[in-house]
């Protein structure tokens, strides 16, 4: 009987992923990351550990709770304030999956003597025939998150199983009801799971080291000063609402200047773009591509896009270009690049570095 530690959130996807490997005949332990508390005591969605506890006492498997608090402070809060500071926007998630989660799980398995992991993540994990492992995209493509995991490593997508590719949302709560789980009505999250009120610019304002600028000037992109920002952790690229702006036309941001504390503000039509470069790279089902070598492939640019055909081309040993066979709307210094192959495997990703 092989022994998997599933990471249990408190949600109805993990407590089902524990239920469904229970049933499937492994030996289960169920684990909840504590990644982060607020100084009122308020949990991350992310570990909300009574409901976990609950969930593993109903399926009578043995259940543990880990800190890492120190782990997402260093891998996730801090170098997201730094990234909104440095007038982008960061992709949170992508680096906590790599650097927290799936590392204190694998630390936890080897601890517990289990030959897996597990998580709720709706997608499948695929060993090609070249030996390399990478993610695969969910059967059901509104509940898709293989865009979150395209920074894992070859050695953790090796230890991982993701039960939930093929199911829907509604045939995941059908299946917590079948088990009498009290998650089964459980809503998701849908906000950083550390903002736990949605604003993340108080967050930032309270919990940051580093200097936080402060007011400037929104400009055109002429330069012509056009009012006055109230902080440029306040606004990310595409953004119309909250502006305050009265300039009789829709007004959206298209660029944030941190040398100069600028928001640079115009119209809809100038927010589409063709080339971006990306840096910080991972590559899942290939080894890599060689300067000047060039793949064919979809590229999604942030979590909702549906994603768009487009060459990659890597620039340098770091640096890759994205050519998008028709232009994309408000691609974002911060977020993350992924490639998918026709076979819907991610190839691997990268971070938005600059948008040509």
């Amino acid at each position: 009987m092989a022994r998997v530690i599933v990471g249990m959130s408190g949600g109805v996807d993990s407590a089902v992923t524990a239920y469904l490997l229970k049933r499937a005949g492994y030996d289960v332990v169920g684990t909840t990351l504590r990644i982060w508390e607020s100084a009122e005591g308020q949990e991350s969605r992310c570990c909300e550990i009574d409901d976990a506890r609950h969930t593993a006492w109903k399926l009578g498997i043995q259940y543990y709770a880990l800190n890492s608090i120190s782990d997402f402070e260093k891998h996730v809060t801090e170098p997201f304030m730094d990234c909104y500071i440095a007038g982008k926007t960061p992709n949170p998630c992508v680096f906590c999956n790599r650097h927290v989660k799936w590392e204190k799980m694998l630390y936890f398995a080897g601890v517990m003597g289990a030959d897996y992991i597990a998580t709720g993540h709706y997608a499948y994990v695929i060993k090609l025939p070249n030996g390399r492992y990478t993610v695969k995209k969910a059967l059901y493509a509104e509940k898709d998150q293989t865009y979150m995991l395209y920074r894992l490593s070859q050695e953790q997508l090796a230890k991982t199983l993701m039960p939930l590719g093929d199911y829907t949302k509604e045939q995941v709560r059908k299946l917590a009801r079948e088990a009498d789980l009290t998650v089964a009505e459980k809503a998701d999250s849908q906000e950083i799971c550390f903002v736990t009120d949605g604003n993340y610019a108080d967050f930032i304002r309270d919990n940051a080291k580093a200097p936080i600028p402060g007011e400037g000037n929104f400009v055109s992109e002429d330069g012509e000063i056009l009012g006055k920002h109230k902080g440029i952790i306040h606004y990310t690229v595409g953004q119309r609402k909250g502006l305050g702006l009265p300039l009789g036309y829709p007004a959206y941001v298209k660029g944030i200047h941190p040398d100069t504390n600028e928001v640079v503000i115009s119209t809809e039509d100038s927010l589409y773009s063709r080339e971006i470069i990306c840096n910080d790279l991972n590559f899942l089902s290939i080894e890599g591509l060689k300067p000047g070598e060039k793949l064919s492939c979809v590229v999604k640019i942030r979590y909702h896009h549906q994603g768009a055909p487009a060459t990659i081309e890597m620039i340098d040993d770091k640096r890759l270009k994205v050519t998008f066979e028709t232009s994309v709307r408000a691609a974002t210094p911060g977020q993350s690049a992924v490639f998918y192959s026709d076979e819907d495997y991610v190839i691997g990703g990268g971070v938005i570095d600059e948008i040509v």
